[in-house]
């Protein structure tokens, strides 16, 4: 639990303690060196990336042939030249975002904290995923099932991510003895899964507290000026955040969208904000050989023209899921569309390597992987030593859980390559909102630029929009019938 900071202390980042410290403290000087200890250690230590799994499968000159085209991709992105231009303000949005609504965040987040026993995040794709993944990714595994007390926050739970009716009645029925607030986060206000999980919610919320009690449990976040949830939280007075207009869903968690949900739950959102910041000055340089964001796309890309088509992220965390799950969506809706593009999958190891690893291993040949792994583990598990050696495990006597973890990771990566299998690393310090700050800046920063290189729109979705309209389709001859 190294990473998950209790709310009370969640408003202060770090140059806010700075500033308590020299204000209050007599060893002022102590705690300054402190600090600047602590950063010049987070610069150093920063995301890595090593792509030495995937040399066997590619000559230098290939990669040198992508330079002229990564910095064509730069360009675009840097001087709003191409495609979806109009969607790129998350590039700089880690330095310009809206400090006035960010405190705004912050005062939610306090009213919520102490006042909820529960928050339901109402939202489906980008509007949840980012939030889940920095909650999963950053709070305790068995946060919900804490003791409020350590807790320090609601259970968080999750709908209007799909439409099965039995997680939602199950849902519903442990809510009915708690104190409920909503967070509904939507553009538009009409898409689908979270619409009708809303419309559900504000009945079940009005009929537990009345209108005026419901209103004040609701916060939407929405769009500045237009559409249906902002039609609506007009008015009945519901609290609002916004969700930026030049920001596509899939590249927000960094705004509103994902930074109330962190901040209700003791995330230290200035640290999140802070390590994305520097991940826009550590990704903004065009030279291949400085920016190891875009290294990853470029290889993504080399790989892909040789032939190679699935792209596994795997993760030898069960914290990271939901990092996969959003990284799935950033890849898959950014690329997958003229007929192009990697298939974005997750598999997660150690597990999976008792099943899928037999087809990573030996199957067809179309994949590569990429590892995503932590460096450093919060709290560490040794294994006991015991009178008898039944098991013949007592060589691994003292050993911790980690070490082991790290072992397999380093194992598993040799034998698939081995097996033809490309494997590239990005490597995270720790589980820290300071690194996934930086970490979510990775992705989108090589998201976009892989994009470009593959030559289509990075922030656009067209395809979405088909199985919605067949759906709409469907949907409306159910009315018609009705009607008769």
């Amino acid at each position: 639990m190294g990473n998950y900071i209790p709310p009370s202390s969640s408003s202060l980042g770090s140059y806010a303690i700075l500033a308590i410290f020299q204000s209050h403290h007599q060893n002022a000087k102590v705690d300054i060196e402190w600090f600047s200890s602590r950063r010049e250690e987070e610069l150093n230590k920063k995301i890595t990336f090593d792509y030495s799994g995937a040399t066997p499968f590619f000559s230098q000159h290939e990669l040198d042939f992508l330079l002229p085209q990564i910095k064509q991709a730069h360009e675009m992105i840097h001087k709003r030249t191409g495609p979806g231009s109009e969607y790129l303000d998350w590039v700089e949005w880690p330095l310009t975002y809206d400090r006035e609504e960010y405190e705004r965040i912050k005062q939610i987040s306090t009213i919520i904290r102490e006042q909820a026993d529960v928050l339901l995040i109402i939202g489906v794709g980008g509007s949840y995923l980012g939030a889940r993944a920095a909650i999963e990714m950053l709070c305790p595994a068995f946060y919900n099932q804490l003791p409020r007390a350590k807790r320090n926050g609601p259970e968080i739970y999750f709908i209007g991510h799909h439409l099965h009716s039995d997680y939602i009645a199950q849902l519903l029925e442990i809510m009915q003895d708690k104190n409920v607030y909503v967070n509904v986060i939507s553009k538009s206000g009409t898409t689908l899964e979270p619409a009708l999980s809303f419309r559900l919610l504000r009945d079940f919320l009005e009929k537990k507290y009345g209108r005026e009690g419901a209103r004040t449990r609701i916060i939407a976040t929405t769009d500045r000026k237009k559409g249906a949830l902002k039609q609506l939280a007009d008015l009945e007075g519901y609290e609002t955040l916004t969700v930026p207009d030049g920001i596509g869903g899939r590249y927000s968690v960094l705004t509103s969208v994902g930074l109330l949900p962190m901040a209700v739950t003791g995330i230290q959102i200035d640290e999140v904000m802070r390590g994305a910041a520097d991940g826009v000055e550590l990704y903004r340089e065009a030279e291949l050989a400085d920016n190891s964001a875009y290294q990853y796309a470029a290889l993504r890309q080399l790989l892909y023209r040789k032939g190679k088509t699935i792209e596994l992220l795997a993760s030898y965390t069960p914290s990271l899921q939901y990092v996969a799950e959003w990284w799935k969506q950033l890849f898959g809706e950014s690329e997958g569309k003229d007929g192009k593009g990697m298939f974005p999958a997750s598999i997660q190891f150690t597990t999976e390597l008792h099943s899928i690893g037999q087809y990573v291993q030996e199957g067809h040949r179309h994949l590569i992987e990429t590892t995503l792994w932590i460096e450093e583990s919060a709290v560490q598990v040794t294994i006991p030593s015991l009178e008898d050696n039944l098991d013949n495990l007592h060589y691994l006597s003292g050993t911790t859980f980690h070490e082991i973890n790290e072992k397999a990771c380093k194992a598993t990566i040799q034998a698939h390559v081995a097996g033809g299998v490309p494997n590239l690393k990005v490597s995270i310090p720790e589980a820290s909102p300071y690194y996934f700050g930086q970490m979510v800046y990775f992705f989108q920063k090589a998201c976009a630029i892989s994009g470009y290189m593959l030559g289509v729109n990075p922030f656009d979705q067209p395809g979405v929009e088909v199985y919605k309209e067949e759906m709409r389709n469907l949907l409306n001859q159910n009315q018609t019938i009705i009607t008769r």
